[in-house]
């Protein structure tokens, strides 16, 4: 928190998976799904390959920070599932047509679990006159609906998706792209992210500060040198809201102490 309360930011960029909702319950249970149906579809056991190309661990049950599913639009993720298929004898068109048969997009609803109380944070964000974005590696359509169905939808300013055509994470053009919409300096936005692509994207952007969040799919070791900041998870950033807002108010402007003034 320390490290947050010097910066008055403009506007907050945020990723969606990992830092606003749970990273795993999401994806964990996606890849084992379309494993399991792909081996049906093919007739090949397809797990090991599968799940060392998407970058995730059976036994911890976790996505792998470095991993490509951690990071890759859903697009991508397709393309590498039919090299997989391919990769384990199956001629282009073969793996092409086990992989459409086998893919399945998650429901952004139903698997989607806020980690913090969102309607509140982005409703106090806004009061400050700070700009909520979302920049996410996932598509526009599942974004959309996980944002309708937490009622946020009026304070999001703007987003940039997996599918929108602009160069992804951790290129600079996603979060350079949201501050041109919003006409704020890159040096006024914090970013907040839990992988490598996140922050290294608010670098190359010249982001005026750079927050990593340990729930989701990285450890401390994996962000600590390109995060300004580590928070645990994106709750502590109802502290940073409060203490804007008392430091924004008329007692302290005066040069009361809040505590004591009545």
């Amino acid at each position: 928190m320390d490290g947050l309360k010097h910066f008055k930011a403009q506007a907050i960029i945020f990723d969606k998976d990992g830092r606003l909702i749970d990273f795993d319950a999401m994806w964990g249970g996606w890849v084992v799904y379309v494993a399991e149906q792909l081996q049906a579809a093919s007739g090949l056991d397809v797990h090991a390959a599968f799940y060392a190309a998407m970058g995730y661990e059976k036994k911890t049950r976790k996505v792998l920070p470095q991993g490509k599913l951690a990071s890759r639009p859903m697009a991508q993720l397709y393309q590498l599932t039919v090299e997989v298929m391919q990769s384990l004898g199956l001629n282009a068109k073969e793996a092409e047509r086990v992989v459409k048969q086998a893919w399945w997009i998650p429901d952004p609803v139903m698997l989607s679990k806020p980690l913090t109380d969102l309607w509140t944070l982005f409703s106090n964000l806004r009061a400050q006159g700070i700009h909520v974005a979302i920049a996410t590696a996932d598509d526009r359509a599942p974004t959309q609906a996980m944002i309708e169905a937490f009622d946020i939808e009026e304070f999001i300013t703007t987003m940039v998706c997996a599918d929108d055509g602009i160069p992804p994470k951790p290129a600079p053009d996603t979060m350079l792209t949201i501050c041109e919409r919003l006409k704020v300096d890159p040096s006024k936005v914090m970013v907040v992210g839990d992988t490598t692509a996140d922050l290294k994207m608010a670098r190359a952007a010249g982001a005026g500060l750079v927050v990593g969040v340990l729930s989701g799919v990285s450890a401390s070791n994996d962000l600590i040198h390109y995060a300004d900041v580590l928070i645990e998870s994106v709750d502590e950033l109802h502290a940073y809201v409060e203490a804007l807002a008392e430091t924004d108010s008329p007692q302290t402007q005066s040069g009361l102490n809040p505590d004591f003034a009545f």
